[in-house]
């Protein structure tokens, strides 16, 4: 079985309240120089190989319903079963 990766994250002009929290948490433990912006990772298993139509597929699905594309942008990657992965 495949796994297919969507990252969503904020785009870059939006606030993102979360990642402040985060790196502000950060600094106060010591982690000087770190800025995080905090995104969703979804990891969608497939059946069967992985080929263009359903990573289209599986975009169309993360534009629909995975990410809000006003405010969040996505990649879609195919990630192999030792780790690595197979960018699309």
């Amino acid at each position: 079985m495949a796994r297919v990766v969507v990252d969503v994250m904020p785009k870059p002009e939006i606030l993102d309240p979360q990642g402040k929290a985060v790196t502000g948490a950060l600094q106060r433990l010591g982690f000087d120089g770190l800025t995080v912006r905090q995104g969703k990772r979804f990891e969608i298993e497939v059946d069967g190989d992985v080929t263009e139509d359903r990573l289209e597929e599986i975009r169309k699905a993360a534009d629909t319903l995975l990410a809000n594309t006003v405010i969040e942008s996505f990649t879609v990657r195919e990630e192999t079963v030792a780790g690595e992965t197979a960018n699309r």
